[in-house]
């Protein structure tokens, strides 16, 4: 191991703003603190995780019990893996529990897992009582750059990628770069995907960090790692801070995901998230550079950073119309007016609102296979 890709100590903190401002911690080891996060009034909590997260939420509950002196119940539900996860049958299962265990409105409910489990935590505080304080505790990459941080919550239907959701802000979330030490190298890659999305879309250097030494930058501890994490969070807490509801900026977030959802859904979400992803700020930057707003060589930058990490870049040549389709019915879209992030350049994105369809296509040629 070089230098690089030591471990680090390091704990960085980031405030998320807005009316119920909140931290995220950042750091090898800052589970440590999940008790100083667990308010006096707290009675139980529920700790909501996926099937590989077991060992670790059964420590969770022993450390809440040992450090808060017994007075909190800490019970476990464990959902299925992935997409899985996010449906309302699995949201009825725990409001079952809840109702069962007699939670109040004081107590709390923990999210412990991938970006799919702390969207169905979310989701289900959010929901039962009107509202109950909800902790995250992201396991992924993903999770710890996106999902877990801004307030959005959400479970699928059959009609598309949450469809159903609410915005329901955490009291805090502790993104524990160790818990990343077990992730399946393929899982943490495709987790960066959101990582780089905000290297594309924000004055920052992500990019440059991931350029510079990638794996450094991609090993979970390291320095690199931490900085580019970091640099994800803040812009997304400086994004949703000001547009908790996406009224406005916060659909910058969106880049890549409007045909990147649309993938999800054709792939029965058998696709990672951050491997659409990947794919859709492909196909993003193509239609950028189609409408005048993107050069060449921030099209040719998009592959030789997505491709590093070896996350895809293009689809199936025939799925088009159905692509099409699914995009129509996503949330992100208007009526019948489709609306796309593309960049002016990298960290300057804007929204592209009804292009002609015959663009889309255009575009979506450069990226099919």
């Amino acid at each position: 191991m070089s230098a690089s890709t030591d471990i680090v100590d390091t704990v960085n903190t980031v405030q998320v703003g807005g009316d119920r401002p909140y931290p995220v911690h950042i750091g090898h080891g800052v589970l440590a603190g999940l008790a100083d996060a667990i308010g006096p009034a707290v009675r139980k909590a529920l700790i909501v995780h996926q099937p590989t997260c077991q060992l670790l939420a059964e420590q969770l509950r022993q450390q809440l019990h040992d450090q808060l002196g017994g007075r909190v119940e800490a019970l476990l539900v464990e959902v299925p893996d992935a997409e899985d996860a996010k449906r309302v049958e699995v949201a009825a299962f725990a409001w079952q529990v809840l109702g069962q265990a007699d939670f109040t409105r004081s107590d709390v409910i923990i999210g412990l897992g991938g970006g799919a489990v702390t969207d169905l935590a979310g989701f289900v505080a959010a929901t039962w009582l009107r509202g109950v304080q909800v902790i995250q505790i992201p396991t992924s990459v993903l999770g710890m750059a996106d999902a877990a941080v801004g307030g959005k919550t959400g479970i699928n239907t059959s009609e598309g990628k949450n469809l159903v959701g609410a915005f329901h802000t955490p009291a805090a979330v502790f993104a524990d770069t160790e818990t990343l030490a077990s992730l399946p190298r393929n899982e943490l890659l495709t987790g960066y995907a959101e990582v780089l999305k905000c290297g594309f879309i924000g004055h920052n250097t992500i990019l440059d960090i991931v350029e510079a030494d990638t794996e450094a930058a991609t090993t979970p501890g390291t320095a690199a790692f931490l900085d580019a994490l970091t640099q994800a969070v803040t812009l997304k807490a400086e994004v949703v801070s000001a547009d908790l509801r996406e009224a406005g900026r916060r659909e910058i977030l969106n880049y890549g995901h409007t045909l990147g959802h649309a993938i999800e859904y054709a792939e029965r979400y058998q696709w990672r998230h951050g491997a659409a992803v990947s794919v859709g700020m492909v196909f993003a930057a193509h239609l950028g550079h189609l409408t005048g707003h993107l050069s060449e060589a921030g099209v040719n930058r998009h592959y030789s950073v997505l491709e590093r990490l070896g996350l895809p870049t293009t689809y199936r040549a025939g799925a088009w119309d159905q692509l099409l389709a699914v995009m129509h019915r996503d949330k992100k879209a208007r009526g019948e007016v489709l609306r796309f992030i593309v960049l002016d350049d990298i960290g300057r994105p804007v929204v592209l609102t009804g292009p002609e369809p015959d663009l889309l296509f255009t575009a979506y040629q450069e990226i099919a296979e």
